[in-house]
């Protein structure tokens, strides 16, 4: 890491790394101890420029955490791909379609085949303007950091090839030093009023509760994932 700073921000970069894991814990974190917190990571190749169609981002996931006077932290966790590419690994192992609108093949056009979907590229979110964030985080978390490219990272899937050697970048920011001793009460109107709407929810709440539920009853697993991991 090679940590930087100011009067209300810090910067920790990260290079030759590998999966991140589930980016939304590392910034909550970072919110329970009172601080926002945005986590970029760069992943092997998947995502082509728009237009394009060879892969040369990654669906490069983006988290983001804001602390609260009252509440859970709000967490904002996703990939620049429509959908994670694990879900379409997962079709392949059960040998089932994909939806329309995840996936084109090798030859750039649509798939419903996951098969034909990893050997090809993942559809970004927002179309044009997904593989413009692609690009932004490919380079806040490779090009600035000293990492490797996705078209050059191997798969974080098997064991071929050299290390991944992919990057991420945490930026952390003191809502004190940016906006006084009453900014958290300011974000507090806003997730209320998010809150106070039929049907809608604070980024994050659902998988907060769903952590709750598990610590409290325990989950349950299949037999077969149970013997595959065994």
């Amino acid at each position: 890491m090679n940590p930087s700073r100011d009067l209300c921000n810090r910067a920790a970069s990260i290079h030759r790394s590998h999966h991140c894991g589930a980016a939304g814990l590392v910034v909550e974190r970072l919110a329970e101890q009172g601080l926002a917190a945005l986590l970029f990571a760069n992943t092997p190749a998947a995502i082509a420029p728009w237009g394009g169609t060879t892969a040369l981002f990654g669906t490069n996931p983006i988290a983001f955490a804001c602390p609260r006077t009252n509440g859970a932290p709000i967490v904002i966790d996703m990939s620049l791909s429509k959908v994670a590419r694990g879900n379409i690994m997962a079709a392949k192992q059960k040998g089932t379609p994909i939806p329309e609108g995840w996936a084109l093949d090798a030859q750039g056009q649509p798939t419903t085949d996951p098969v034909a979907a990893l050997a090809g590229t993942m559809l970004p979110l927002g179309d044009a303007k997904g593989t413009a964030l692609a690009l932004m985080v490919e380079l806040l978390a490779a090009g600035l950091t000293g990492a490797q490219y996705a078209a050059n990272a191997s798969s974080f899937l098997d064991d071929q090839g050299g290390p991944p050697s992919t990057g991420q970048l945490i930026i952390t920011l003191d809502p004190r030093v940016l906006g006084g001793s009453s900014t958290l009460s300011h974000v507090e109107h806003l997730a209320a009023a998010i809150a106070a709407q039929k049907n809608a929810r604070i980024p994050g709440s659902r998988r907060i509760a769903q952590r709750r539920k598990a610590a409290a009853e325990g989950i349950e697993l299949p037999e077969t994932l149970l013997s595959r991991i065994a």
